[in-house]
């Protein structure tokens, strides 16, 4: 199957620059919403069987218009939420960004041991979206669009496939970029594109 992995669109805590990730979390800014509606255009022509949101307001804002346009209905689940900052919730300084996305791209590599203090163990973060992810496949769709978080796409796309750390590193995904992913929780998964550029090197993993 495929999964197209689409980070939500601008929200205020975006602008300010915060890490904004326990619910309900903020709601897009109009420039989100117009990125959001953009989506429709974007995806024009790719067949979507299934549509998927976190509990966090910004991304079913930003599916709404997608689901609207196909006839879908978005499918709420906690575990595409993004990465909980714990104590460092709503933080904004550069050592606490730093201290978040370092952990993450961790995990990523395949090191759960770092923890954001208060925050999720990698091993618990990441088999939450897996659980997502097995329950989308199980549908039996062929093509599923869900819609989470920039941090949480890069760690789980890059532990659930051999795409470089390095490369996911230096790869941010924009509002409203996607991760393409081909394969099965069993057999696990090939990045196909990221953020809109083809990735044409094998990176096939088994499933964890």
């Amino acid at each position: 199957m495929r999964l197209i992995l689409v980070r939500h669109g601008e929200t205020t805590a975006n602008v300010a620059l915060l890490l904004d990730t326990a619910e309900p979390g903020a709601d897009l800014t109009d420039v989100g919403r117009a990125q959001a509606t953009a989506l429709v255009q974007t995806l024009e022509g790719t067949a979507i069987d299934a549509i998927y949101a976190s509990n966090l307001v910004r991304t079913q804002q930003t599916a709404a218009p997608l689901a609207a346009a196909r006839g879908l209905t978005v499918h709420v689940r906690a575990g595409l939420r993004e990465i909980s900052a714990g104590d460092l919730e709503m933080a904004g300084s550069p050592e606490a960004i730093a201290t978040y996305l370092d952990t993450s791209l961790a995990w990523a590599a395949g090191d759960l041991t770092p923890m954001l203090p208060g925050g999720e163990t990698g091993a618990a973060t990441l088999a939450r979206f897996d659980d997502v992810v097995a329950e989308v496949a199980a549908t039996g769709a062929d093509t599923a669009a869900l819609f989470s978080h920039g941090t949480i796409i890069r760690a789980w796309s890059t532990a659930r496939s051999d795409f470089p750390v390095e490369r996911a590193a230096r790869s941010r995904l924009a509002n409203t970029d996607a991760v393409v992913l081909e394969g099965t929780p069993e057999e696990g998964w090939r990045v196909l594109s990221w953020a809109g550029s083809p990735v044409d090197d094998a990176n096939l993993t088994t499933a964890p």
